[in-house]
């Protein structure tokens, strides 16, 4: 039977996570947010947060255990609550469904009223503290779940926006943007592009230790050099006349605190004169050195500047293969003219999660109904033993897309949907037959890239029935999804034609 979509899982409604390293930065933000003893009041999300939020759709580590698991949303539970027949659920999605589905448990359908219900403080606490993965692409820290909800009332944005700011404040893997140079690199990456890379950054000049106080950019220290190749000599010049200096007054001080001869008289003049000549081949020396350092700092010079224009240009090419990438993809999702079979690989690995209490939810590549039409993607869910109410069954969901002919077309959506697992085997498909429902936001026209509500079943179908015939064949599951809309009279005298039946399983 064919669910609501408020018994549907919500993947677009999730935020992005932080990870461990940034939890010590945010321990003394923490404290003002909740108390020493983690009391229920402190552990309340900001009343601006909680109108219409369902579970928490986050990426825990380990997964999510079924019994902090919504019922009704399949997410993380958020600001549980608790019925007197022992159930917990979301505090908006209990709510919401009494007050659409009438007053009775969504598992025993025991009386229920919005009354009845009181806050399960205990849950709260331990779902705030479990540990949830960074989704930042590179990004593997952890942190608990409750830095996000404090940090979240903190910034007071969009979810997605806060969790995304704070990351970039402090994630060692986020992406940023030097200061000097603009280049775009990552935090770890930061302080070794400042010290030997970046030619906008300011540096000191190579005889700074000699005598030199000039600073310039990176990018000026070769022209620095050349120009000021004199001065720098004389300040070495001055350096070493001093320690020559002093060696031989050291040298001459030893020298009358021993008993001399004659011979040690008259060899005085010649060891002043064998210093000088040692003076004049160090001078030699360091002219040689210093042409050789400036030739050198011409080469870097020319080397960085190629590197960054070839970096650049990689850039460039990069961004333009993502998106000829993005366009092939949109191109042949709307080949798939309304008939799209899902290939799932691998599919004994999802089995072996599901048989051990790990969530398993799948989406699939998106499609489209025609050319012009609708874009939509598919929803499985491999539902644990532990699942109240539907365990160890699929649930299968479609969603509607933002796509390219959206504005040409009729909302909501209206027609058929057929969903089918097939078997490889025989051809005796498992296949269920839906009408749309245009009263439900599962079909209205999505304001975000994928629409958060879904239609669909939550129990389209026992896991057991897989091993009964040969619907997985080279551990491969194919689910196959037909949708015939219904395009109203306005579309046809704008010349836009509904895509003709397709022979159905």
């Amino acid at each position: 039977m064919a669910c609501s979509d408020t018994h549907k899982s919500s993947l677009d409604e999730s935020n992005n996570d932080w990870p461990s390293s940034c939890a010590a930065a945010m321990e003394k933000e923490r404290e003002s947010y909740l108390s020493p003893t983690e009391n229920p009041s402190t552990l309340s999300v900001s009343p601006s947060l909680q109108p219409d939020q369902q579970g928490y759709d986050v990426d825990f580590d380990p997964p999510l255990e079924s019994k902090y698991e919504c019922p009704i949303c399949l997410m993380g539970l958020r600001s549980a609550v608790q019925t007197p027949c022992g159930h917990r659920f979301c505090n908006c999605c209990i709510r919401k469904s009494i007050r659409d589905t009438g007053q009775k448990c969504p598992v025993d359908n025991e009386v229920l009223t919005e009354d009845q219900l009181f806050p399960d403080n205990f849950a709260k606490r331990e779902i705030l503290s479990l540990t949830v993965r960074c989704r930042n692409v590179g990004c593997m820290e952890k942190m608990e779940l409750r830095h996000l909800e404090v940090i979240s009332g903190r910034f007071g944005e969009n979810p997605v926006l806060r969790s995304s700011k704070f990351h970039e404040q402090l994630c060692l893997f986020a992406n940023i943007v030097c200061e000097y140079c603009n280049m775009e690199l990552i935090r770890n990456q930061l302080a070794s592009h400042c010290d030997t890379d970046c030619l906008k950054a300011p540096v000191a000049c190579t005889f700074s230790i000699f005598g030199c106080r000039e600073k310039m950019l990176r990018n000026d220290l070769a022209l620095h050099m050349q120009e000021f190749t004199q001065m720098h000599m004389r300040y070495m010049a001055d350096v070493l006349r001093n320690q020559t200096i002093n060696g031989l007054i050291s040298s001459h001080s030893a020298s009358a605190a021993s008993p001399t001869d004659s011979r040690g008289a008259s060899s005085r003049p010649e060891g002043a004169c064998q210093c000088n000549q040692e003076l004049q081949q160090m001078r030699e020396t360091v002219l040689e050195l210093e042409s050789r350092l400036v030739r050198q700092d011409h080469k870097l010079r020319e080397l960085s500047i190629r590197n960054e224009t070839q970096s650049t240009q990689m850039t460039e090419l990069r961004k333009k293969l993502a998106s000829l990438e993005e366009s092939m993809r949109e191109l042949e999702a709307q080949q798939y003219q309304g008939v799209y079979v899902w290939r799932l690989d691998g599919f004994s690995t999802h089995i072996r999660n599901q048989e051990a209490g790990h969530p398993v939810v799948l989406h699939s590549p998106p499609f489209y109904t025609g050319r012009p039409g609708y874009k939509l993607c598919l929803r499985l869910h491999l539902q644990t033993p532990n699942a109240p109410r539907c365990s160890n069954y699929i649930s299968l969901f479609v969603h509607t897309m933002q796509g390219e002919f959206d504005s040409q077309l009729s909302w909501p959506l209206q027609g058929t949907i057929r969903l089918a697992v097939l078997d490889q085997a025989e051809g005796q498909h498992h296949v269920e037959v839906m009408e749309t429902k245009p009263d439900l936001q599962a079909f209205q026209r999505p304001t975000v890239q994928r629409n958060p509500k879904g239609f669909g079943y939550v129990t389209f179908m026992q896991l057991q029935a897989l091993h009964q015939r040969g619907f997985v064949r080279d551990d491969v599951l194919l689910v196959r999804c037909e949708v015939t809309p219904r395009f109203d009279a306005s579309l046809r005298r704008e010349g836009v034609q509904p895509r003709g039946l397709e022979p159905s399983l």
